[in-house]
């Protein structure tokens, strides 16, 4: 791919990239079997392990997690009032889209509870073990510490493109804007109203400028890592792109990131 050419700009030596394109054919850049902890990416991978309990009958999104009124279904959305990394509710639920690693880590421990299975072994054997991504553990925290590679991550992406561990309605409610247009700021990147957030995905909408490119349409929908790792997928032009760079997200990626992303959109639509 043309596209990747820009890539090497990036200032990240290790990078490496899969972009999947409409017809389902797999392009790469770099070192794809390399393992790395993928960061914030891990949320989506977690969140994907609740919608596999709720779907088991293990709990339900009202499910009550937290304080304060705050249900599963919050949590995951980023709107049960949970600060970035607090341990107490700061607002009510519904008020504000609140960017939370607590209120992942709330999650996990929720279906630790609930499953009775150490939460590392439940994302194993309902996430990472039916996909075949036999590179990816969890080492630490669901909301930051699953440790992958590209080569893992385009099994997840196959998995968000055409669900086959839960229902295509749960897949499509996971990546629908949930609890209305809630302000909110995506760390690092801006404060935006509204900031629109599934059960677990982030959703691209109209948030400018952003770590997607401007090509991206408005149902865009994937999460980006504190590592420089990133995974989406365009449903409008059933695009994917997933990349881990080992380098920390910063000015770079906003900076790089959506040139890439607008040039691979350029050159697949005109093929």
């Amino acid at each position: 791919m043309r596209a990747f050419e820009l890539a090497r700009e990036w200032p990240a030596p290790n990078t490496s990239i899969c972009v999947i394109d409409r017809n389902g054919q797999s392009h790469t850049f770099g070192d794809t079997s390399r393992t790395s902890r993928i960061a914030s990416v891990s949320k989506l991978l977690t969140a994907w392990a609740a919608h596999i309990a709720i779907e088991e009958g293990s709990t339900t999104l009202d499910a009550p997690v937290g304080q304060d009124g705050c249900t599963l279904a919050h949590l995951l959305a980023h709107a049960g009032g949970y600060s970035f990394d607090g341990e107490l509710p700061i607002v009510s639920p519904e008020r504000k889209r609140i960017y939370s690693n607590s209120g992942y880590d709330l999650i996990t421990d929720h279906l630790e509870t609930v499953t009775e299975i150490l939460f590392s072994d439940y994302l194993n054997d309902a996430v990472f073990a039916p996909l075949g991504m036999t590179s990816s553990s969890l080492i630490g925290s669901g909301a930051k510490d699953v440790v992958s590679c590209v080569d893992d991550l385009i099994e997840f992406a196959l998995e968000l493109r055409n669900p086959r561990l839960i229902s295509t309605d749960t897949a499509r409610q996971a990546i629908t804007t949930q609890f209305g247009e809630l302000e909110g700021v995506v760390p690092g990147v801006g404060r935006f109203d509204p900031c629109n957030w599934g059960f677990g995905p982030e959703i691209h909408g109209a948030k400018h400028p952003h770590w997607m490119g401007t090509r991206n349409s408005a149902s865009t929908f994937g999460h980006f890592g504190g590592t420089g790792s990133f995974i989406w997928h365009d449903p409008v032009a059933n695009i994917s792109c997933i990349a881990l760079c080992r380098v920390e997200f910063d000015k770079w990626a906003l900076h790089h990131w959506p040139q890439f992303f607008d040039a691979l959109l350029d050159e697949l639509a005109s093929n």
